[in-house]
Formats: C-alpha cells, sequence, structure tokens
C-alpha cells in the first residue's frame, strides 16, 4: 500500500514538475518538446496575469481611455473598479487620494495620464517594502515555512530546494507538517528530485522534535540552508498557534538567530481571504516576508499590491505556473509590467 501511494505521489509531482524521463513521454510530448523555444519569464508573467490584467486594467482603460477630460466621476468609478479587484479597500482609497491630488495640480489631463499615474503609483506601493531574501551571511540559514492547508506550502518548498541546490547551495529540508497524511511522503519526492536529504519522523509524531533533529542535523552536516515545512494551522486553533511557537523556541535555541526568515505562502486565488490570513500569520507566528502562489489561475492578482502594503511585508516570491522555474523572486517593476501588458 505505501509502495502504490508513493508511486502515485511520484507519479502525481512528475506531472506538476514536468520532469516525466524522455523514456517516460509520449513519442509525440517528446517532439513537441524538443521543436519549440523555451518561453521567456517575462513572457509567461505576462500570460499568468492575463486574467487580472482583463480583470482589472481591462476595466481601467475601458473607463479612462479616451477621455479628454479627467473628473471626480471618473475617479470615483475608479475607486469601485480598484476595490472590486482586490487591491484592498485601503490601498485603493490610498490610490485615489494620490490621483486627486494629482488632479487638484492639473496633472491628470486625458486617460492616458491618468493610467500612467496609476501605474507609477502602484509601482510606488510594491516598492515600498520590497526586499529579495538572500539566504546567505549565516550558515546554516533557515526559512521557516507557514500558512494555512492548500495554498501550495509543500510545493513552494520543493521549488525552493531546487532552485537553492542549482546554485551549489547544500539544502537540508525538514517534515514538520506531521498532521496532514503523506505530507512528509510529498516533500521526500521533491527532495529526492532536488537531490536533497530530508528530515522525516513518523506521521503524527511531535513536530518540534523533527525540526530539533533537522537543526542538530544541518549544523552537523554544514548545510547553507536549511527549509522547514509545517502544518497548515489557522488562528483559531490555539494548540497549533501554541505549537508554533514552541517550534520557534526549538530552533532559537538550537541555531541562534534562527529562523532567519518565516515565510508565509499565500494563495493569491482568495483574494481578501489571502489579505486576513497575511494579517493574522504577521501577528501570531512573526511572519518576515510572503509568497504568493497561483497567480495564474486567478483575475485576483492585485491581492499582491494589498498585502504588501497593508501588512509592511516584501513579497519574496510569485508563482505563476506548475514548473520549478515559475517560482521567481518577486521585482515589482515586471510585475507592473507585466500587469499593464508593458
Amino acid at each position: 500500500m505505501a509502495e502504490e501511494k508513493s508511486s502515485f505521489l511520484k507519479g502525481l509531482l512528475q506531472r506538476v514538475t514536468g520532469t516525466v524521463s524522455p523514456s517516460e513521454a509520449p513519442e509525440q510530448e517528446k517532439t513537441t518538446e524538443t521543436s519549440q523555444e523555451p518561453e521567456g519569464f517575462f513572457s509567461r508573467l505576462k500570460n499568468g496575469l492575463k486574467k487580472t490584467t482583463d480583470g482589472l486594467v481591462g476595466r481601467i482603460d475601458a473607463l479612462v481611455l479616451g477621455k479628454k477630460e479627467i473628473d471626480a466621476d471618473t475617479l470615483e468609478e475608479l475607486e469601485e473598479i480598484l476595490i472590486t479587484s482586490d487591491i484592498g479597500v485601503h490601498t485603493a482609497m490610498e490610490l485615489i487620494r494620490s490621483l486627486e491630488q494629482r488632479l487638484s495640480r492639473n496633472e491628470l489631463k486625458d486617460g492616458e495620464a491618468l493610467r500612467a499615474a496609476l501605474k507609477a503609483d502602484l509601482l510606488e506601493r510594491l516598492m515600498a517594502h520590497h526586499s529579495t531574501l538572500h539566504p546567505e551571511g549565516t550558515a546554516p540559514f533557515v526559512i521557516l515555512v507557514v500558512g494555512v492547508n492548500g495554498v501550495g506550502k509543500t510545493t513552494t518548498i520543493g521549488k525552493l530546494a531546487a532552485r537553492y541546490t542549482a546554485q551549489g547551495k547544500r539544502v537540508l529540508l525538514a517534515a514538520g507538517d506531521t498532521f496532514r497524511a503523506a505530507a512528509a511522503e510529498q516533500l521526500s519526492i521533491w527532495g529526492e528530485r532536488a537531490g536533497v536529504e530530508v528530515v522525516r519522523h513518523q506521521d503524527g509524531a511531535d513536530p518540534s522534535a523533527v525540526v530539533f533533529d533537522a537543526c542538530k542535523a544541518a549544523l552537523a552536516r554544514e548545510v547553507d540552508l536549511l527549509i522547514i515545512d509545517t502544518a497548515g494551522r489557522l488562528h483559531t486553533k490555539v494548540n497549533l498557534m501554541e505549537e508554533m511557537k514552541k517550534i520557534h523556541r526549538v530552533i532559537g535555541r538550537e541555531i541562534p538567530g534562527a529562523p532567519h526568515e518565516t515565510l508565509l505562502i499565500l494563495d493569491a486565488a482568495t483574494g481578501q481571504n489571502a489579505l486576513s490570513q497575511a494579517k493574522l500569520f504577521k501577528e501570531s507566528a512573526g511572519v518576515t516576508g510572503l509568497a504568493l502562489t497561483k497567480l495564474d489561475g486567478t483575475a485576483k492578482g492585485g491581492i499582491v499590491v494589498a498585502v504588501s502594503r497593508e501588512c509592511a511585508l516584501p513579497v519574496r516570491f510569485i508563482g505563476i505556473g506548475e514548473a520549478v522555474e515559475d517560482l521567481r523572486d518577486f521585482d515589482p517593476q515586471e510585475f507592473v509590467n507585466a500587469l499593464f501588458q508593458a
């Protein structure tokens, strides 16, 4: 039974990551893959954000482009578009106030000027808390990964492991999610494919014990990076939040100064729920950075602006596809350009 489950998970992971070996891939698919040029990331980002672009920028363009004069009614309609596009109420109000000030200074003469001003204001807010994660300066650098179930924590960890291993870093993974069935198995498959070891215990084990062993192993093996998976949890689950505090204490005792990054994984498709989760996890788990997944499958990409601005946290990574290379460092300029299809 265990072998069947492992085989199923490996097959699923191969389909998700596109790592099916040539011998396993159908002949037609092999021919197609070798005949196509790889698509650039910016093109994939533009394609991945198309639903958000259509739902946000498309509606803005329909409102303002062609207008020879901008008035208060136009800004009121624009505010409604921003709020309903998951930019967030507070951020939307900020943007409108900024545009009103520009209007009063006679800087918004037409629809094109308004569109350009809005794009610049969005970029400014994304840049306010922007910071790329550089896991270096200390070894092992510890990344604690948190988030609710279903947002893609384990998958994101696997992609990060593959990414940093490809950069020449020695990576160790810790399967701290001992509650979800097959979570450790899934992480182990990612570890196998990335060529990194995974510290795991049996299902139902004490997560803190897994973390303790992982910290000891990271020190003994002199790895560069330790990435720790955790069980999905909500702030309403007091026992799980207390467990998170215990995990923090264990990490800090074994590796002083760690965790160096507490990375919250959010599903962009959940819109305002993602914003609520970010606020709650920042308060209860000491979150220091964000990763937003599944941007390619949602029209709610505006949530990237909302969570960064309203939680005063850097967006470290975004995911715009299922392949390993589709998890990238967040670049505000690139994001805004792709959103506006520039």
